[in-house]
């Protein structure tokens, strides 16, 4: 056997939660520290999947966190690490196998330190996001990143998942407003990564390699984050144009005529104006007819610049091009914040209708259009679906979601939903795509990485999950099917 065969094959398999493992457990951690397992910690939103637990646990600091880690590593016990539970992909249960340890970071929400000066905020990793944006409020500074779970998503799931959101055009992901991390390593091992500096070439990069690992490689336990300026004022702009491709002619456009100060651009179907219509009645569109094709964009400039103003020149330079034709200016922030609810409303009216298959995907700018042709053209093919293609335009991100003909539904769809995945992601992959933008690979897209992910990537991916966690406790079977490396 070579030496890659005795490897692998020494590796022993993980073992449930027992008595013997709760007593190490009860001996190291206060009683704040266990929770009851409930639906909280083992259903994922949509309801696709259900997790197991042996033990629910709340750590309190670092140490604790390591502490677990520790025991876990010796038992060889499987640690599923839990932020706020909203993610879409299954990255925060595991549905089968020896039941785990579900490590939440809930009790691990303080503010560790706040410097206007030098635009950085440190704070531990179960931290929710709004109160991430709160206190950079408070201390006059800007943490960009937003997301529609940003009242209950946590600091250390968006790392884990490199989550992106609204303003990813203008400021980056969460790689990108992440300087300096503290994690616990699979070993046990705290690494004190929380600096500040905004430039480190000293070896390996540990921080961007943790980031997006979902848990697979340790548990982030603090952050240093970016902070910014915050926009003097901001307006937003619901514009009708003719078809994808308009839409990123006019992108191109926004980005001339407003440089750095445009912070989204979000294009909108009119299938995702109807399912509003249809579930709820009560959210005003300004809009009428409604458009089949609409985008919104949002600017605001760090300047004197008056936003309403700029949003006006540009939309009558779009309508002269031909790329915009009818739309409505917000006039005060109320109505800048009607627009956003339209938008942000759109994944919950989804949700009422009930999708067929979900897809969270990324493409290169010059390719969207004509994926969307070829993608809706395809799925048309099979039958009557609805189509809701929507999403950050200004990033590639789109969510392309099938929904069953009218009056159907999931269950008696006439076509099965994993025959439409995997139509859809093959069309992004010839488009040079990626079938995961936002939401990570956690275990529903598993067979999509193996699928699609290139050899090399996959290989050296194996090895650094089997050098960094050799025992395979770490959240086993998300990112890497179980057992790889």
């Amino acid at each position: 056997m070579s030496a890659e065969g005795r490897r692998r094959g020494a590796r022993q398999p993980l073992r449930a939660v027992d008595d013997a493992v709760l007593a190490e457990l009860r001996a190291v951690l206060p009683a704040a520290a266990f929770r009851p397992v409930s639906e909280h910690y083992t259903t994922e939103p949509r309801g696709l999947f259900r997790g197991r637990a042996g033990v629910v646990l709340a750590p309190g600091n670092r140490e604790e966190v390591a502490g677990i880690i520790r025991i876990a590593g010796r038992a060889r016990v499987g640690v599923v690490p839990f932020g706020g539970g909203t993610g879409l992909v299954g990255g925060q249960l595991m549905p089968d196998g020896p039941a785990p340890i579900v490590l939440s970071l809930e009790r691990m929400t303080r503010v560790l330190d706040i410097d206007p000066r030098g635009n950085t905020i440190t704070v531990q990793a179960g931290a929710i996001l709004q109160d991430v944006q709160q206190a950079a409020a408070g201390a006059g500074r800007l943490f960009p990143l937003s997301l529609a779970a940003q009242g209950s998503c946590r600091i250390g799931g968006n790392l884990a998942t490199n989550a992106g959101g609204l303003n990813v055009l203008r400021y980056g992901s969460a790689r990108a407003l992440c300087l300096g991390l503290e994690a616990v390593l699979p070993d046990g091992s705290i690494w004190h990564g929380l600096k500040r500096l905004y430039k480190d070439n000293t070896g390996y990069d540990l921080r961007d390699l943790l980031i997006g690992s979902e848990g697979t490689l340790g548990v982030i336990t603090a952050a240093t984050l970016r902070l910014f300026a915050p926009p003097r004022a901001e307006a937003a702009a619901l514009l009708e144009v003719p078809s994808p491709a308009a839409a990123l002619e006019l992108l191109a456009l926004a980005r001339t005529h407003f440089g750095e100060a445009i912070s989204a651009f979000e294009l909108i179907h009119g299938s995702g104006l109807d399912f509003l219509r249809e579930t709820m009645p009560e959210l005003r569109q300004p809009l009428a007819p409604r458009p089949e094709w609409s985008v919104l964009v949002d600017v605001g400039p760090n300047g004197a610049a008056d936003p309403a103003g700029m949003l006006a020149g540009f939309y009558e330079e779009a309508a002269a091009a031909g790329l915009a034709d009818g739309g409505v200016l917000s006039q005060g922030e109320a109505q800048r914040a009607g627009l956003w609810r339209l938008r942000e409303s759109i994944p919950e009216a989804n949700r009422r209708i009930g999708a067929l298959a979900s897809h969270d995907i990324a493409l290169p700018l010059a390719e969207i259009a004509a994926f969307v042709e070829a993608a809706v053209a395809r799925i048309r093919a099979l039958g009557d679906f609805r189509i809701n293609c929507f999403g950050h335009l200004g990033d590639g991100n789109l969510h392309f979601n099938v929904f069953p003909p009218r009056g159907r539904g999931r269950a008696d769809s006439p076509v099965p939903p994993e025959e439409i995945r995997q139509l859809v992601h093959d069309l992004v992959a010839a488009h040079g795509g990626s079938f995961s933008a936002e939401h990570g690979v956690g275990r529903l897209k598993v067979a999509d990485l193996e699928r699609y992910g290139d050899p090399a990537r996959l290989a050296a991916m194996r090895a650094i999950k089997a050098a960094l966690d050799p025992k395979g406790i770490m959240n086993p079977g998300a990112v890497l099917a179980r057992g790889a490396g």
